[in-house]
């Protein structure tokens, strides 16, 4: 079961990242998914670089077209636009109950990385 409080998520598989943490991982090109949770004409406007589309809907149908299914150790980071959008709680929460093991929130989301002024790209997937 996942609590939010501040944001922040509490569950059993559910681990909170930092845009510091993420940022490390992106540069050192560690092997991870990097979710946005939002919809579709949302991801398309804006996504943080190499970030796949899994909006919180139908995370399950996403995970089984994109192959993640086949390993529920792999790591994931899932974000939305801000702590106060509950997109990547759900999703988050979704992965949790799909039996995935190795989940991260960045609850902060893509407005905190624009304020840090780190990569960002549009585009559909």
């Amino acid at each position: 079961m996942l609590r939010k409080k501040n944001g922040l998520l509490k569950g059993r598989m559910v681990k909170n990242i930092t845009r510091e943490e993420l940022k490390r991982k992106i540069d050192d090109k560690e092997d991870f998914v990097l979710a946005d949770a939002r919809e579709s004409v949302e991801y398309r406007k804006e996504h943080i670089k190499g970030a796949i589309r899994l909006p919180m809907m139908i995370v399950a149908k996403r995970v089984n077209k994109l192959g993640l299914d086949k390993d529920k150790n792999k790591e994931i980071v899932v974000y939305c636009r801000a702590v106060d959008c509950d997109a990547s709680t759900v999703a988050s929460k979704k992965l949790e109950e799909l039996g995935f093991t190795n989940i991260f929130h960045y609850a902060q989301g893509i407005e905190d990385w624009k304020k840090a002024r780190y990569e960002i790209e549009k585009g559909n997937q």
